[in-house]
């Protein structure tokens, strides 16, 4: 048994995630005491349930796993079950009118040209496949275009979940012809004189 303030500790390389699973064991530990001690009565099955639970909710930023285990903790006088983690993260997403990494990733990978144009479920779509690259998306496998678009998805979730108002910048326009366009013959050669004389031609 894994004694009270004692915290079995994951070993990954993800140190946000890590962290964020360490400090929802640690929630539910305060939480609900006799319940995690007799779920988890000895340390090294609670470093396995640590590390599923790492790749279970690997989907998920820090931050949003911690807001998922304190939706959880308001929502239940039980334990969360790891499926009941996943909703609960899911539910603090969608609850933001954000969609999750795998949803965006499919939705930056089949969207079309050009991409500012798109009818984008959130700016954070956008965002988040123009800094991983177009070309990767289209491209690469998503074993390899994944975790990249990843990487970028949770960087921008941090900031929208900061408050920070996502917009997709817009479009530069092409500038409207100029007058010597819309010239006519006659015109055009009347300005050519006049420039020749100007330069002294």
């Amino acid at each position: 048994m894994t004694p009270a303030g004692q915290d079995e500790r994951v070993d990954r390389d993800d140190s946000s995630l890590i962290e964020a699973i360490n400090q929802v064991f640690a929630l539910f530990r305060l939480n609900y005491h006799n319940q995690y001690y007799a779920a988890w009565s000895d340390a090294q099955q609670l470093g396995q349930v640590k590390r599923l639970w790492l790749e279970a909710l690997s989907e998920f930023s820090g931050e949003l796993i911690l807001m998922g285990a304190r939706r959880a903790i308001e929502g239940s006088d039980y334990l969360p079950t790891l499926n009941r983690m996943l909703a609960s993260c899911s539910e603090a997403l969608s609850e933001l009118g954000l969609p999750s990494a795998a949803t965006a990733y499919e939705e930056a990978c089949l969207a079309p040209s050009p991409k500012a144009e798109a009818n984008w479920s959130h700016p954070i779509v956008y965002l988040a496949g123009r800094d991983a690259s177009w070309y990767l998306l289209a491209n690469h496998a998503r074993g390899e275009a994944w975790p990249v678009f990843q990487g970028h998805y949770n960087r921008w979730l941090k900031r929208a979940l900061r408050g920070e108002t996502l917009v997709i910048p817009e479009r530069k326009q092409l500038e409207a012809p100029s007058d010597a366009a819309s010239m006519d013959l006659n015109d055009r050669k009347t300005a050519l004189s006049a420039l020749r004389k100007e330069m002294g031609l």
